[in-house]
């Protein structure tokens, strides 16, 4: 896991693609308000950093969560369950960011309790676009409880 620039808003990434993550975290630079990503690449990774066990006890809670489903270790069909069925959790927006378009991942997500489903755009400045309408529609628009 690591932590990529940034202070005000705090968001999860949960993507195992190195190239992925890259796209994301170039998506989301220059947003306001300012927002520091962090990176998990595995399911038990991004649950242990959530329930700040281990190396990740002083860990801040994101104000978003931008979730793949395919994910190694604990696949994030899983973790998406585990995060909302977690009362200290269940808050936390989850947007499920995948390149699923399957039928079956977006009623398992939305069964799930996630508060959106994109599947990620092929093209680069779609997907830029997408990214940025997402955070600043979570961080800035939508009114979300503090921790």
């Amino acid at each position: 896991m690591s932590t990529i620039q940034g202070e005000a808003a705090d968001v999860l990434l949960v993507e195992n693609s190195p190239a992925e993550a890259r796209l994301l975290a170039e998506a989301i630079a220059g947003c306001e308000p300012p927002i520091r990503q962090v990176l998990a690449m595995n399911g038990e990774d991004a649950l242990d950093y959530l329930r700040r066990k281990g190396n990740y006890a002083s860990a801040k809670r994101p104000r978003l969560i931008l979730l793949d489903l395919n994910l190694p270790r604990k696949d994030g069909r899983e973790v998406l369950e585990d995060i909302k069925d977690d009362p200290e959790l269940k808050h936390i927006p989850v947007v499920v960011l995948t390149t699923s378009a399957a039928e079956s991942d977006v009623r398992r997500s939305y069964r799930s309790h996630a508060n959106c489903f994109i599947t990620k755009p092929a093209e680069l400045p779609e997907y830029r676009t997408v990214v940025r309408s997402l955070v600043d529609f979570w961080l800035r628009i939508a009114r979300l409880p503090a921790e």
